[in-house]
């Protein structure tokens, strides 16, 4: 048997290298149609960037933060103010703030406690429609602010935990959801003439998510899988009620909006672990041919002002995101970036595959597989990632600690236990109450389909995750001790008690719903201290490591300092890292070299 130290790749390189990969988000247009606002962090930490749609300029970085992160998320009209959106060490009460043209920056949105977004702009451009919690830290209530003073006035009160998710062109209905459980939600109309009407009356769980309206605010576009194991788009119409399919697919529907002069209806489909963009002529609902169109895995998508044009953000299991923008008339697409790292070679990174394995009871669980360059004869070992949630996703998607990890040798199997989304309602709600448990059993029957690729040391395979994903890490060494050699937990939660009690205030509108999901802290305590692995910590027996954002507003720091005490008295091998400036999630590159390496040296001592 060889040490992985002595696998062979095509080239090896450092964290450092695949950090210094730029990373990407959120594109929109300028009202110009000549511009694209971005995310980067190409400076070490996201800033707002800008580039020319036609490719004739280079990008240009707007801001010049150094602590805390910048998500731009529109130009004002002018095309040269923007507005942002940022928070303070990743605490999640997001402001938004404005950008002027001589680089003055203003926030709109000030207050301690107070958490903001951006929602639409009204139909003019003369004003925008926000989301903040300042009247009531629970509820986002809706309001619109003028561009020209910046004074704001409510809009909506939302004093009953609704999800406002669309307000028509003529502002006269606001569509709102409102949660029951995480597989069961109502669609409300509000208008001030009639109040709220409730459009989805239903028995059972059926998912009722609305999306947004045409221009004439005669229909309603929402999601739902009423009848149907995935989430099809259909339109109810407001005036007789009558209701019509608009799309139906054999996967999730996850996205759609019109064009701005609703020429065209944009779609974003789920399909097996890849999120592909569909357009629509809007007033034929025939599908527009996207030639050219590169492999790539859809990040975000803003259409010009004149519907020339969109701009997108692409990646792909190898390739880390960049910006594209897509001419209609002409047919072509063009790459504005190239944020790989130029020291890496992309033919030394691995392509992920889709895959699907057996679980205990039968049950199919897909994974996304990434496979180290192996030389022939030699055995590996292996990490099962377990993704966050409950209920979210492992796609193709571009990792930099995924790449790191298998060029150095290590397979990674990203399994969607049930209970993950993607899959169908019925998948998706089957560990309901059951967390830490068929759930867990699915990530530790991976290691079958490991052991039996030949090439995968069944001796030598750990599990990795963040979020709740680090809590099944904690679940497995602490219910499961003899399933995985290694545990890497990143702010996993370690009491369920505790982390249901104390849910960020603006988690409110979802409280129930996760109580349903998890168990609720208040009525069964024994079970949820049954699931939470800082009450069996006694029977954790294989190396942790532990890493942590002090700032972290969904899984609290005590989550991590008490497991990793708990573990130490074990006198088992624990690491632990904490970052004082990072929240839930880590932005900034020094942190992501500092904590992916120790993971590394860490998996290289004891796996």
């Amino acid at each position: 048997m060889k040490n992985v130290n002595n696998m062979i790749s095509k080239k090896r390189y450092s964290i450092e290298q695949f950090i210094n990969t730029e990373s990407l988000l959120r594109a929109s247009t300028s009202f110009d149609n000549q511009y694209t606002l971005y995310a980067s962090d190409r400076s070490g930490v996201y800033n707002a960037y800008v580039t020319s749609m036609d490719g004739s300029t280079e990008p240009r970085q707007l801001t010049h933060s150094t602590s805390n992160a910048i998500f731009p998320v529109t130009f004002l009209p002018n095309n040269k103010s923007f507005i942002y959106e940022s928070d303070e060490g990743g605490n999640e009460l997001t402001h938004l703030y404005l950008q002027n043209e001589l680089g003055e920056i203003k926030d709109l949105t000030p207050g301690n406690q107070v958490k903001a977004a951006f929602f639409d702009w009204n139909k003019a451009y003369t004003h925008f429609f926000y989301e903040s919690n300042k009247r009531d830290a629970r509820y986002m209530d809706l309001y619109e602010m003028d561009i020209d003073s910046y004074a704001s006035k409510l809009v909506y009160e939302n004093n009953a935990g609704y999800h406002i998710h669309a307000i028509s062109s003529n502002k006269k209905y606001i569509a709102l959801q409102k949660p029951i459980t995480a597989n069961n939600s109502d669609i409300y109309l509000y208008s001030a003439e009639a109040g709220h009407e409730h459009l989805s009356p239903h028995e059972g769980d059926v998912q009722y998510i609305p999306l947004t309206f045409d221009e004439q605010a005669t229909y309603l576009y929402y999601l739902t899988d009423e009848n149907n194991e995935f989430l099809q788009l259909k339109r109810m119409n407001l005036s007789t009620k009558e209701v019509e399919i608009v799309i139906n697919e054999t996967w999730d529907i996850v996205m759609a909006k019109f064009s701005p002069n609703y020429q065209y209806l944009m779609y974003a489909l789920n399909q097996d672990g890849k999120i592909a963009l569909h357009v629509l002529d809007a007033k034929t609902n025939e599908q527009i041919p996207l030639s050219n169109f590169p492999n790539g895995q859809l990040n975000s998508v803003s259409f010009s002002k004149d519907e020339t044009q969109m701009a997108l953000l692409l990646n792909s299991s190898d390739s880390p995101t960049n910006l594209y923008v897509y001419h209609f008339k002409k047919q072509e697409i063009k790459r504005l970036t190239d944020t790989l790292n130029p020291e890496i070679n992309q033919v030394d990174l691995v392509k992920a595959k889709v895959i699907r394995y057996p679980s205990f009871d039968g049950l199919s669980i897909p994974a996304i597989y990434y496979k180290p360059h192996i030389a022939e004869g030699d055995k590996v070992p292996a990490l099962v990632w377990v993704h966050g949630g409950p209920g979210g996703q492992s796609m193709a998607n571009y990792s930099p600690l995924f790449q790191y990890l298998a060029n150095h040798g290590y397979a990674i199997l990203a399994v969607n236990n049930r209970g993950s989304s993607g899959y169908g309602k019925t998948f998706f709600k089957a560990a309901d109450l059951k967390h830490g448990e068929v759930d867990l059993a699915d990530c530790i029957e991976a290691k079958s389909f490991l052991s039996e690729t030949g090439y995968i040391d069944e001796n030598r395979i750990g599990i990795i995750g963040g979020s709740y994903g680090g809590y099944m890490v904690l679940a497995a060494l602490a219910f499961e001790p003899d399933s995985f050699e290694v545990g890497v937990d990143i702010f996993g939660v370690s009491n369920w008690e505790r982390t249901l009690k104390e849910i960020p205030a603006w988690w409110e509108a979802n409280r129930e719903a996760l109580y349903k999901k998890i168990g609720n802290p208040y009525t069964d305590t024994a079970y949820i201290r049954s699931i939470s692995p800082l009450f069996h910590a006694d029977n954790i027996k294989k190396p942790l490591i532990v890493l942590q954002g002090a700032n972290d507003p969904r899984v609290l720091k005590v989550e991590s300092d008490e497991i990793v005490e708990a573990v130490e008295k074990n006198n088992i091998p624990v690491e632990y890292i904490v970052f004082e400036d990072e929240g839930h999630g880590f932005t900034k590159r020094e942190n992501q070299i500092k904590g992916y390496k120790a993971i590394k040296e860490f998996l290289d001592q004891h796996l």
